[in-house]
């Protein structure tokens, strides 16, 4: 067999796992917006059987006869060539496969879409006592899988595993690590802190009493299909629908779809919620089609697909220039805004006011939370806290950082379901995000000019157009901290989102 037939046939199987993936994906999707209550418990059986097959084909022994054919020949000289970028990730996806028994990946399957569930109808009830064994086990088969993967040797030229927890870390941020990420949520922490308690003496308040009249759902709904078609979302390549919590899911090229969620009195929620998926769906779209099934078509991690979709909610979406062109049409469609000054709305949609709810946390304080969620994780998975003690462990650090604490579960320990669905290691890459995006944005603006006034004028598609030259086309071509250093010419730093911060709010705030 020649190296290239190997490639060949490596390029076929792999594309037909990633097409029976994608069925999971549609599956997943259709679990968290119109399944019936009581289609949960098949469900979970399907995911389960999907797991296992998917399973025993990423671990079919032919993927490692290909790729030793394949690496160390002239196919994959250039280690930036599109067969190299496959096979490098193909590699190290199928000795991470290889090592996590088809039993274990199969029970965890099933446990996550179990415990999901679950967490759906327990969160409103606050119920965490009958929430616990679900975690419980899922915890229990997490941890071991963590266990497995960090005894694997690291991706060619990234640091090893210090501990289980980097393994998972590595599954979401490639490269990154426990001991990187600390040093950089620390410099993040006392910025964040020195400035939030500058804001708080600040005499200006915004009339956050503005996001809290009457939003008719429908209303809203109509306005976000607005703002999405706006900035460039291919809404005949994807979706719209409501969900207990919001997300984006890729099923494929041409389908793309995001959901959000909505309070009737509460502007943010909906409006932002959808900018912050829709950030993710344009990253999806803008993918190369061409390279669908294989990592050259893949994003690169969480911690950049994250970028984009804080980007756009954020940077763009919370913007004086995005609402002197929405504003007007946002008066049209909501009575409630008719008699709202653009100055005070804008002011409002950006208050900073610590709070219990990670989702509709502001710029300022938003990493506070996360940097709850990562010290927690970690103090799980070295064994210095127990899943018991969760919900006090959690009060007492909300206290501390944020000066505020959960009165109950559902706005606690249960807010997120990340941990219901095995997604330990997943947080720290929403900070990672606000920082790439800082980064992102500010060379943007260095080579395109101020950005601003182009979306005051409705003009995103020069934006767009430079993000999806510099980071999506790429895919998986360099790792997460390449692909900053490549697009920004820095590392990964917290300084550039700190000057932001410091830019807008100082302005705002009157500092």
């Amino acid at each position: 067999m020649t190296p290239e037939t190997a490639y060949q046939n490596l390029l076929e199987f792999q594309r037909e796992t990633a097409y029976l993936a994608s069925l999971g994906a549609l599956a997943a999707w259709d679990q968290r917006t119109m399944i019936p209550r009581k289609g949960h418990e098949h469900r979970a059986r399907q995911m389960a059987a999907l797991a296992r097959l998917l399973h025993q084909r990423t671990t079919d022994p032919r993927i490692g006869e290909w790729l030793e054919k394949v690496e160390g020949s002239s196919l994959v000289q250039d280690p930036l060539s599109d067969a190299a970028v496959n096979v490098r990730e193909w590699r190290q996806a199928y000795e991470r496969a290889r090592a996590i028994p088809e039993r274990l990946a199969v029970e965890l399957a099933q446990a996550e879409s179990e415990s999901e569930s679950f967490w759906e109808e327990a969160r409103p009830k606050d119920d965490w006592r009958g929430f616990l064994p679900y975690l419980r086990r899922v915890f229990a088969l997490t941890k071991e899988k963590a266990e497995i993967l960090s005894g694997l040797p690291p991706a060619p030229g990234d640091p090893p595993y210090g501990e289980p927890y980097d393994a998972l870390l590595d599954g979401y941020e490639p490269g990154m690590r426990a001991k990187e990420l600390l040093p950089l949520f620390q410099e993040l922490k006392e910025g964040l802190k020195g400035l939030l308690d500058r804001i708080l003496g600040s005499p200006k308040r915004p009339d956050t009493g503005i996001l809290h009249r009457p939003y008719p759902q429908e209303a809203q709904r109509a306005f976000a299909l607005e703002l999405l078609a706006a900035c460039g979302y291919d809404l005949e390549a994807g979706r719209l629908d409501p969900t207990a919590h919001p997300f984006e899911i890729a099923i494929g090229p041409g389908d793309v779809r995001i959901t959000t969620r909505y309070y009737e009195d509460f502007f943010n929620a909906g409006i932002f919620g959808t900018l912050h998926e829709m950030g993710h769906a344009l990253y999806e779209q803008g993918l190369p089609k061409e390279h669908w099934g294989t990592p050259r078509g893949e994003a690169v991690s969480l911690g950049v697909h994250e970028s984009q979709s804080r980007t756009w909610e954020n940077l763009v979406g919370r913007s004086l220039g995005f609402w002197e062109r929405f504003f007007p049409r946002a008066k049209e469609v909501f009575a409630s805004l008719r008699d709202v000054r653009l100055q005070d709305f804008h002011f409002a949609i950006n208050a900073v006011e610590p709070s219990l709810i990670r989702v509709e946390a502001d710029e300022v304080t938003y990493n506070l939370h996360i940097l709850v969620r990562l010290e927690l994780e970690l103090a799980l998975f070295r064994g210095e806290l127990g899943l018991e003690d969760l919900p006090g462990a959690w009060a007492e650090k909300y206290w501390a950082y944020l000066g505020v604490a959960p009165k109950d579960y559902k706005d606690g320990v249960m807010q997120d379901v990340h941990w219901a669905g095995g997604l330990f290691g997943y947080f720290p890459t929403y900070t990672l995000g606000n920082l790439y995006a800082a980064q992102f944005f500010q060379k943007a603006e260095a080579e395109l000019g101020p950005l601003e006034p182009l979306f005051a004028q409705g003009e995103f598609r020069p934006f767009l157009d430079w993000s999806r030259k510099r980071i999506h086309a790429e895919g998986s071509r360099f790792r997460p901290k390449a692909l900053v250093e490549r697009v920004t010419g820095e590392p990964p730093s917290a300084r550039a989102f700190l000057d932001y911060l410091e830019r807008k709010f100082a302005r705002l705030y009157g500092l």
